[in-house]
């Protein structure tokens, strides 16, 4: 490790005492930027790096809340306001036991550079609860979220802080908390995204993710004369980012063999169509139940308690949860033939892992530029919202695309090599950073 970043990151880590994924995002984007600050001192002086690794605010409280046999439960809830130079705070609501600050930290650090990779005026943030909404009733999932709105609703605002969706965090989610935040404010507001299209919402939200995730893979496979034609892919998760980032694939003519859950991956070597997608639709988003009863309805291979990162494949899109992809995974998939990594979840891959993708020079898409459709849509959204203006379908995705290749042109520009190869991990990071940087200048030491 650069002795600078080393400095550096003991910094990091004695402010933020056992905050793994914290220490791992902030490592990752500083490796990138410390250099690059060296040659820029404005930066440097001004220990923007280090004021950009500190929360703006950080918001803790108790979210009390009964469940159907009539017992009190408890749960934590979060927000963490991270970065505003260049918008509110904008981020997702996450709803899963491991929820956690270092965790939600990691999250809204990754949303800031995320956020400006856009384009769009979005500041960074993330918050959520260490509630499990998989086993509750609708009625307890409702309780829950007006006790958190109650709470919440004080620290955000159409034109301060706009949370929206994540993992544990869906349209249904969504419709509870916006309805407590109304009722409490007493005012129809583009407060939260992801909201139904008949109250708010924007089309190609919920897919937005998905979407944007294979676009960004489009792009860097053009860099290389190649398309999505006839290539094999392998999916992690199942959900809404695994689901859409599944149906554009396969529109663009690839073949997608896997899809997983906590419990275990499928693997579909005839490609998972449109009509099979359907079925895991049905069976994730109605009844959420498991993956493995797609291998039992279609007669393919189920593995118990392992990720696909084993099926030889072109193209990875890891679409389920941080950390997912560790070194072995990685050269594994490397050996297997794997030349594109798109990521759909964020920090799916570990440090080890990234450094296999980098040696090897394959095509990598880190989760900030590569999954940044969602948020993209969630700010097309807060539009539509401002303007009390809806778009069509074919609309909203042609801004969306058009976000996608600005952001893959952004880290093209900052990322290629000597060598002529690109980077999209320095090219991410310092595109990012260097309208936070100069927002951060521009507005002094606040």
């Amino acid at each position: 490790m650069d002795p600078r970043v080393k400095q550096f990151m003991s910094q990091i880590i004695a402010k933020n005492p056992g905050e793994e994924e914290f220490h791992q995002a902030v490592q990752e984007v500083a490796e990138s930027l410390v250099p690059f600050v060296e040659e820029n001192p404005r930066y440097k002086h001004a220990k923007i790096l280090e004021r950009i690794a500190e929360p703006e605010r950080v918001i803790l409280f108790r979210v009390p809340w009964l469940d159907d046999k009539g017992e009190v439960q408890i749960n934590k809830g979060y927000r963490i306001e991270m970065n505003s130079a260049i918008g509110p705070y904008k981020g997702g609501l996450r709803f899963h036991p491991t929820v956690s600050l270092g965790i939600l930290k990691f999250l809204a650090y990754e949303q800031v550079l995320k956020n400006s990779l856009t384009t769009l005026p979005m500041g960074g943030g993330k918050g959520g609860s260490d509630f499990d909404p998989k086993g509750k009733s609708d009625n307890e999932v409702m309780i829950f979220c007006q006790s958190f709105m109650t709470e919440l609703f004080r620290h955000i605002g159409p034109n301060t802080d706009i949370p929206a969706g994540d993992i544990g965090v869906g349209g249904r989610e969504i419709g509870f908390l916006f309805g407590q935040y109304k009722r409490l404010k007493n005012e129809f507001t583009g407060v939260l995204t992801g909201k139904g299209i008949e109250w708010g919402g924007s089309l190609i939200r919920t897919e937005a993710t998905g979407y944007g995730t294979v676009y960004f893979a489009e792009e860097m496979l053009k860099t290389r004369g190649e398309s999505f034609k006839e290539k094999i892919v392998t999916v992690s998760g199942s959900g809404n980012v695994a689901q859409f980032a599944t149906e554009k694939a396969t529109e663009l003519g690839a073949r997608v063999v896997t899809l997983s859950d906590s419990s275990g991956y499928i693997y579909d070597p005839n490609g998972i169509d449109t009509d099979k997608l359907s079925f895991i639709m049905e069976l994730k988003n109605i009844k959420r139940g498991r993956i493995k009863k797609y291998a039992e309805k279609y007669g393919v291979e189920y593995f118990e308690g392992k990720k696909p990162w084993a099926v030889k494949c072109d193209v990875a899109l890891p679409g389920a949860t941080q950390n997912e992809i560790n070194e072995e995974d990685a050269k594994t998939l490397v050996n297997n033939g794997c030349f594109c990594i798109s990521e759909g979840a964020n920090m799916p891959s570990t440090p080890e892992a990234i450094e296999v993708y980098l040696e090897n020079k394959i095509l990598y898409g880190p989760g900030k530029a590569a999954n940044a459709g969602g948020v993209a849509v969630s700010g097309l959204e807060m539009t539509q919202n401002s303007m009390r203006l809806p778009w069509t379908r074919k609309e909203v995705d042609e801004k969306l695309r058009q976000i996608m290749i600005s952001i893959h042109e952004t880290c093209v520009k900052y990322g290629t090599e000597k060598d002529g190869t690109i980077n999209y991990v320095k090219g991410a990071n310092i595109g990012g950073f260097v309208k936070v940087a100069n927002a951060m200048l521009a507005q002094g030491v606040v």
